[in-house]
């Protein structure tokens, strides 16, 4: 019978306490991580451990415990510590009431399933460029139910903590009430400048009818008193023609206000002949050339979209002359796929149009001006400016369904010249 030796039995009952030693070791660091799991995806804890190309990384947010976190606890807006590639290391509880999901879910996982492809690739490019200044962007939030939010987010780079990834902080703003405020206003703004209309409409006519007949009615009689003149002739012939003078030019000053404030050849005639009335005394004043050709087919939109294609080439051609210097304008209107345009094009200088519109004060007000003119009908407002091309405004307006046919392919064509 063979004797196993002495020394290989104790190498065995070596060999078996060793396993059952590292076994033992083995569950204590398998509970200690699950517990570590818990703690953070329950948000008690701020450390994350992500897996890197050569080894994993464990990520920790300072001051973990501290008051800090009562602070960002109470916010009204979202909260997040983002990785480079978009993981989320923290996340507050408003955001995660604002995606309707458990903060188990959140942690860990990739701010990227709660945003469209379109805001992924915006925010790609801006973590790039963020420093310890903050960014802003807006996006819309995928709540895991599917529905949506507006949102500002506001995004700063913060100190690394001794790794080499960049940590970024994100405050979520729900925008959804300031939307609601916007639209609210917007609305408002739109009956603002109906009722507006109204008024300037109410006015021009009372200059014509009512202060320009009276005015011409003082000149006749004045033509009558001086024909009636028999004695004193010189004196009384100079004071009558020169009061006659005065009222004629008052007479021309309270028909040029009726007209800009609503030309009365726009209700009774249409757009056409208002735009080219409008073009001559703009080109007889200004001594800009202007080339005017429309589509006939505009006539059969309603007053209120006539209406604000009026306005529109009324204060671009207006900005013409007191800015860019040109000595041409060409207004077109054309019908197009998605409805009727507008572009009004002139030869001079060019000018920066982010740099208006982000401007404060009177000098982006013609712009915004046009461009909620244009909104107030469904419509849509650009500006197209290249230095040595001049400037191009353009204004399009939905079509709709026409009050009647025929005339569609017509265009009327004028020039109007100093």
């Amino acid at each position: 019978m063979k004797q196993t030796p002495i020394s290989s039995k104790a190498e065995k009952l070596k060999f078996q306490r060793v396993s059952v030693s590292e076994l033992q070791s083995l569950k204590a660091r398998l509970a200690e991580a699950e517990e570590t799991l818990r703690a953070i995806r329950g948000g008690e804890v701020d450390a994350v451990m992500g897996a890197g190309k050569e080894r994993s990384q464990v990520f920790t947010l300072e001051g973990a415990g501290h008051a800090y976190r009562m602070l960002i606890e109470s916010m009204n807006e979202g909260a997040l510590t983002l990785t480079a590639d978009k993981t989320i290391l923290y996340a507050n509880q408003c955001f995660a009431r604002m995606v309707k999901c458990p903060l188990e879910q959140i942690t860990g996982s990739s701010f990227r399933r709660f945003l469209s492809p379109a805001d992924r690739a915006t925010l790609r490019p801006l973590l790039k460029r963020v420093g310890q200044s903050s960014l802003k962007i807006q996006v819309v939030l995928k709540a895991r139910d599917g529905s949506q939010m507006p949102t500002q987010i506001s995004v700063r780079s913060l100190a690394r903590n001794g790794s080499q990834s960049a940590i970024f902080g994100v405050v979520l703003a729900d925008m959804t009430e300031a939307r609601r405020s916007e639209e609210v206003l917007r609305n408002l703004t739109h009956r603002l400048m109906q009722a507006q209309e109204e008024e300037q409409k109410r006015i021009s006519r009372e200059l014509h009818d009512v202060i320009a007949q009276t005015l011409t009615g003082i000149n006749i009689r004045l033509a009558t008193l001086n024909r009636q003149a028999a004695l004193n002739t010189k004196g009384l012939d100079r004071n009558i023609a020169r009061t006659r003078r005065l009222v004629e030019k008052s007479v021309d000053i309270v028909q040029k206000f009726a007209r800009e404030l609503r030309p009365t050849v726009l209700d009774d005639l249409g757009l056409i002949p208002a735009l080219h009335s409008f073009a001559k005394l703009f080109s007889k004043r200004t001594r800009i050339h202007i080339h005017l050709k429309v589509f006939a087919g505009v006539e059969q939109l309603d007053i209120a979209k006539r209406t604000v294609f009026f306005r529109v080439a009324q204060e671009a051609l207006n900005n013409v002359a007191r800015h860019a210097k040109a000595g041409r304008v060409e207004v077109s209107i054309q019908k197009v796929t998605d409805g009727i345009c507008m572009k009004i094009k002139d030869d001079g200088k060019s000018f920066d149009v982010a740099g208006v519109l982000n401007a404060k004060g009177r000098k982006r007000l013609g712009l915004l001006g046009m461009r909620e003119r244009l909104e107030m009908v469904g419509g849509h407002f650009g500006v197209e400016s290249v230095q040595g091309q001049g400037t191009t405004v353009i204004a399009q307006i939905p079509l709709g369904k026409f009050a009647r046919g025929g005339g569609e392919s017509l265009m009327a064509s004028a020039e109007a010249r100093p």
